[in-house]
């Protein structure tokens, strides 16, 4: 198990606006580990731990964009019925709360699925 740097980056809600983001950390050769996205009306929040917190923090603050850091927990999680179960009984005897938790699959919800699925199926 592993703590890591989360950064939950607060930007417009609108096509493009991802893209603009994970662009701008591939150029500088910054890596996504992990990530998640909740979204408002008009707004979104991604959550994502990345290679280099630090740098990363930087340039989407230098680009406009407010960032909070967090400490987060990286473990492994077996794949099978009753792993997740297991892990909140042993925190929650312990009275610690999970707060939000993430798996390692890219899970989307989109505006258009037919379009996007279409999209994404021609590689």
């Amino acid at each position: 198990m592993k703590v890591c740097k989360q950064l939950s980056v607060f930007m417009e809600n609108k096509p493009g606006t991802l893209a603009l983001v994970s662009g701008a950390l591939a150029a500088r050769k910054i890596n996504i580990l992990a990530f998640s996205i909740s979204d408002a009306v008009d707004h979104g929040v991604v959550r994502m731990v990345v290679s280099n917190a630090m740098q990363a923090a930087h340039l989407l603050g230098e680009g406009g964009m407010m960032v909070v850091e967090s400490d987060v927990l990286a473990l492994d999680l077996p794949n099978k019925p009753g792993a997740l179960a297991r892990l909140a009984h042993r925190l929650s005897k312990a009275r610690v709360n999970i707060e939000y938790a993430g798996k390692a699959q890219v899970i989307l919800k989109v505006d258009n699925a037919p379009r996007a699925r279409r999209l994404l199926q021609k590689g």
